[in-house]
């Protein structure tokens, strides 16, 4: 008993100190988003994209760099901008860079992970860009895209002003305001995720024996970066299905890849469990009930191939040029994470920031009004599900450090 109450308590001090780590980087990202969003409007993008091919794909992908990381915020403004005429390639592209190439997940990754990872995120999502445009223009899947067409003209369009002078929008309070509110509404699209993500790093970095990896991912252990290339690929394939298995979303699940690659999973397994929040149930229905099912496979199949073909390159491109990360550069248990350093005044400064939007916002210009962004439609019992989830989780952090603090 003694013995579980003290992995009790360092789950979730753990947990409560990667949330810590990376507070600064959340708060940071998610106000570049909403500024980003408040500025930068959908119908301007679609103005911009143009019709060749070559540009709209880079625009595409220009525009997913600079959009939310939510994947299901992703997948509506991806429908929204292939119904109003953008290429199903272009549009890929947009979905790909909105959930790999994000600032705010570049953040978070360099804070858990190191820089390596952060250049294989950004390469990484590029590659995925890349192979499945090459997929596309080999496939030629044409009856498909013309069916996801038709399967989206019945429905409502919903259009955003983009006439206004971003450079005038940036002085006015009103849309500071807009953007305190778009802020809030960020935070309430991740918040059950990060909660049950973070939750489940913790509680297995404290009780999940080693070898329980180790029998996952073959020949992985702490110190091993000798692996063959079916090792390798079967890494590859597992660390989506671990994602699968969680279902956490990409910001949620950083910790626990940082947790897969100091238990010694390879560089490759590790990189496609963090590309995998576009291969999972949810996103495959959401898809569905866009496009029809043959075209949420097509997709299935266009970027778990594309996954696999990154990951492999990323792995082999990063080790012919001696870059492969030491997994003991990750440590995340024992970890002094609240100390007086550059963490702590970062996340006093962007919690005063925090702060001064959620007054202007709500407070001093509580008359903005601004119109929500479009979202995926997401399963009301898995939304529930995380919703419980998540309070279950923060009855388990406070037992947990009672436990730690006043017990023990």
């Amino acid at each position: 008993m003694n013995e579980f109450l003290k992995q009790w308590g360092e789950a979730a001090y753990t947990t409560t100190g990667f949330f810590w780590m990376a507070l600064w980087a959340f708060i940071l990202g998610y106000i570049i988003s909403s500024m980003i969003q408040i500025f930068v409007t959908e119908k301007r993008m679609q103005k911009t994209m143009g019709e060749n091919e070559g540009k709209s794909v880079l625009l595409g992908t220009f525009f997913g760099f600079i959009s939310s990381s939510c994947s299901f915020s992703a997948l509506a403004g991806t429908k929204s901008i292939f119904k109003k005429g953008a290429s199903f390639v272009s549009s890929i592209a947009f979905l790909l860079a909105s959930t790999n190439l994000v600032i705010e997940l570049g953040i978070i990754i360099s804070i858990f992970l190191g820089w390596q990872f952060v250049v294989g995120e950004y390469v990484g999502g590029i590659l995925l860009i890349g192979i499945s445009w090459i997929l596309i223009r080999l496939i030629n899947p044409k009856k498909l895209i013309e069916k996801a067409r038709k399967n989206l003209e019945n429905e409502d369009d919903d259009e955003m002003d983009g006439s206004k002078d971003w450079k005038k929008q940036i002085t006015n309070e009103d849309s500071w305001a807009r953007v305190a509110k778009k802020y809030k509404m960020e935070w309430q699209m991740v918040w059950k995720d990060v909660t049950v993500g973070f939750t489940v790093a913790g509680i297995t970095a404290a009780f999940v024996p080693d070898s329980f990896f180790q029998t996952l991912f073959i020949n992985s252990g702490q110190g091993n970066t000798d692996f063959t290339f079916l090792e390798i690929l079967e890494h590859i394939v597992v660390g989506p299905v671990a994602a699968f298995l969680t279902f956490i979303g990409s910001m949620g699940n950083i910790p626990l890849a940082a947790l897969l690659f100091g238990k010694g999973v390879s560089f490759a397994g590790v990189m496609a469990f963090i590309f995998s929040d576009l291969v999972v149930f949810p996103v495959l229905r959401i898809n569905a009930k866009y496009y029809g099912w043959k075209m949420s496979l097509f997709i299935l199949f266009l970027l778990f191939t594309a996954l696999i073909g990154t990951a492999l390159t990323l792995h082999y491109g990063f080790d012919l040029l001696n870059m492969l990360p030491d997994s003991s550069q990750v440590k995340i248990q024992d970890s002094e994470f609240f100390k007086i350093d550059y963490t702590f005044f970062l996340n006093v400064a962007f919690l005063i920031i925090s702060a001064y939007l959620v007054y202007l916002g709500f407070f001093k210009r509580k008359d903005v009004e601004d119109s929500m962004s479009e979202m995926a439609p997401k399963s009301p019992l898995l939304e529930k599900i995380l919703k419980y989830a998540a309070f279950i989780c923060y009855i388990w952090l406070a037992g947990g450090l009672i436990v730690k603090f006043l017990v023990n």
